[in-house]
């Protein structure tokens, strides 16, 4: 706005007093850009998560590889992280009480604090979260971050720097190693002979 006044100021200046004009009026016509913004539901705004991760999510929790209980720990102080930072500040007890919110409304199951607690120590073994301290989660920014790319390369530098660039520290060398629980029943040999196995 400041280049553009200055060249309209350029345009109604003249060297000679008697033929400088006027300005009277300047319209502007703006059309919506609707790809500059993006359209989210809810008022918590949004982070940026990694689509292999979301994808392996899913694939571990149909291979029961994560339980229930820590897919739902990571996803809600993931949601709770603060911009440009990847950190979460919330207790063991706000966890729980965030997630059962609307379990108490509902009148359904919930989860305990025990419960949440195992489930930290497991996400802090895969590498998907750190603790810094009481009430204080350093999310994996690689995995899932809320701010721009220059903010997440500032946070990916500090923790290069706290763990002295150890290639396999947080957040680094992700988990869990994938296991498929599955039985094996094979209903093509014959049980008669004696080599039929039953695992499970």
């Amino acid at each position: 706005m400041q280049v553009l006044g200055e060249q309209l100021g350029e345009v109604t200046q003249s060297a000679d007093p008697r033929s400088r004009r006027k300005l009277k009026n300047v319209t502007f016509e703006y059309e919506p850009d609707h790809t500059a913004v993006h359209d989210m539901a809810g008022d918590a705004g949004y982070s940026l998560a990694s689509n292999w991760f979301t994808q392996l999510l899913a694939q571990l929790a149909v291979a029961n590889s994560i339980t229930k209980s820590q897919l739902c720990v990571f996803l809600y102080v993931a949601g709770g992280q603060q911009r440009g930072t990847g950190i979460a500040r919330y207790t063991q007890q706000e966890i729980t009480d965030g997630l059962n919110e609307l379990a108490a409304k509902k009148g359904g199951k919930r989860i305990t604090r025990s419960t949440v607690n195992r489930a930290i120590k497991a996400l802090v073994g895969y590498k998907w979260v750190e603790q810094l301290g009481n009430g204080v989660i350093q999310l994996n920014v690689r995995l899932w971050f809320h701010g721009n790319s220059n903010a997440q390369h500032a946070v990916l530098e500090q923790l290069a720097v706290q763990h002295d660039r150890d290639p396999e520290a947080f957040p680094h060398a992700i988990g869990p190693d994938v296991h498929q629980e599955e039985l094996d029943l094979d209903f093509t040999r014959n049980s008669h002979y004696g080599t039929g196995r039953r695992t499970g």
